[in-house]
């Protein structure tokens, strides 16, 4: 059986809802924490995760 883990929130490093196997791969996941009530995107690939820092939204100028 592959090495099980609970995906722990990058911010505030509580414990969220989803467990994680070593063969699970996400992209661009959108993770809400239920302590610090933060949503964070991330990859998670052999039980690493990255977290994606977006880029700032910029106004359109004509």
């Amino acid at each position: 059986m592959p090495n099980e883990t609970w995906l722990m929130c990058p911010v505030c490093r509580g414990k969220t809802r989803l467990k994680l196997r070593e063969d699970t791969e996400l992209r661009n996941f959108p993770l809400f924490c239920p302590k610090c009530r933060r949503e964070t995107l991330i990859h998670v690939r052999q039980l690493h995760i990255t977290v994606v820092q977006e880029p700032a939204a910029q106004t359109q100028s004509r």
